[in-house]
């Protein structure tokens, strides 16, 4: 116990030390990286996570770009999103236009091999119009979690899963 609490340590230590300091990339609260893998790796593999999730905090369609891969594949693509890049980016203006002050926490960081696993929780006020209802200020907190493949320091696939439920219900277009 002592020997796996020393690497999750070393881990932690490691990928706080090496992360990139652009304060514009949304932090993990909490980050696990695989201690066999090296190095590189696994910054690109936290830079990319970060990049992706620092886009849906902002909306900054530059963080989109930079985290996904030119052949980037939605593998959970809900029912009329886009594949690729422009479905995301679609997602992220259709939301916005119902949550415009929109932020993603980054509860969870997981890395291990080719994979991220990062569990996010959104947070905003319903102050625009989704499906024609409109917003009086009301409080959206909800959460997601992705499952990245990752190669060349860029997310080549997604599996998400999100608290739709949630965040219907709390937008009242939902009944409880």
């Amino acid at each position: 116990m002592k020997h796996a609490t020393a690497l999750l340590l070393a881990a932690f230590a490691m990928t706080a030390s090496h992360a990139a300091p652009d304060p514009q990339l949304v932090r993990p609260r909490t980050q696990f990286v695989d201690p066999s893998l090296p190095a590189a790796l696994a910054e690109a593999s936290v830079l990319a996570a970060r990049r992706y999730a620092s886009f849906w905090n902002s909306g900054d369609e530059a963080m989109a770009r930079a985290a996904l891969a030119p052949g980037f594949t939605d593998r959970t693509l809900p029912p009329g999103r886009a594949q690729g890049l422009p479905g995301p980016l679609a997602a992220s203006a259709f939301v916005r236009g119902a949550v415009p002050d929109m932020r993603a926490d980054i509860k969870q960081l997981i890395v291990s091999g080719d994979r991220a696993v990062v569990h996010l929780r959104f947070r905003g006020h319903f102050t625009g119009s989704f499906k024609g209802v409109q917003g009086r200020g009301q409080a959206i907190d909800f959460i997601a979690t992705d499952i990245y493949r990752i190669a060349g320091g860029r997310i080549t696939d997604n599996w998400h899963i999100e608290d739709n439920l949630a965040f219907l219900r709390q937008l009242g277009v939902l009944a409880d």
